[in-house]
């Protein structure tokens, strides 16, 4: 066998491994978003670090978010946002300021239960990664590159728990060197909700100005 054929077959092997391995990526992928999708509910406590060793900066917060069909309440690093189906409102305590504006579906920055959660669906290149066994949990990871040159994540792992194919991590890479994480510390389903945990009330904050951008 020459050298050339041995090289060519070796590349042929690697592509045919290289996109069974993407495969069983987005198969994984899928099977995320359809488990997510069965739900009334999802109520998440997480962590958030972000950390970039050039700037010296290393930063910790933990946060939770409940969310129902196309509605959310989250809570993080001190404010409240809540979106009713129409309007996204912004509580900040520490200001006593409240921001309302109207949701736009088309803006690609707008924020939805579907993309915090589905974001992965779509604008990437996947990959199989490694397994790890956290405290008796399989987290499997998957590696997302983004399609996109502009895109200024180099790249996203996302680690999956096996058994319940609930997400436990997602790792944002940047091009810059900027790393975060977020891990989720606890993933509640089908939860009682009360029927106003997606609405805003105004006799709740009294002495709080109101900022309407719409």
């Amino acid at each position: 066998m020459t050298r050339f054929l041995q090289v060519a077959i070796a590349l042929l092997i690697g592509f045919s491994l290289q996109a069974q391995d993407a495969k069983k990526a987005k198969e994984l992928l899928d099977d995320v978003s359809a488990k997510i999708k069965s739900y009334d509910n999802i109520v998440i406590d997480f962590k958030y670090t972000l950390n970039n060793p050039k700037e010296n900066i290393n930063q910790e917060s933990k946060g939770n978010v409940a969310l129902q069909g196309n509605l959310y309440n989250l809570n993080f690093m001190g404010v409240t946002k809540i979106f009713d189906g129409k309007k996204v409102y912004t509580i900040v305590p520490e200001d006593e300021e409240i921001t309302i504006a109207n949701f736009d579906a088309n803006d690609d920055n707008a924020i939805t239960p579907n993309k915090m959660l589905t974001f992965f669906n779509s604008g990437y290149k996947y990959g199989w990664d490694i397994l790890q066994n956290v405290k008796g949990r399989k987290i499997q990871y998957v590696k997302l590159t983004p399609n996109s040159s502009k895109d200024q994540r180099k790249e996203i792992l996302v680690g999956i728990d096996v058994q319940t194919k609930h997400i436990y991590t997602v790792i944002e890479v940047g091009k810059n060197g900027t790393k975060t994480t977020l891990t989720v510390n606890s993933f509640k389903t089908n939860q009682p909700l009360s029927k106003n945990h997606f609405t805003f009330t105004k006799s709740k904050y009294p002495n709080y100005y109101i900022n309407k951008l719409d």
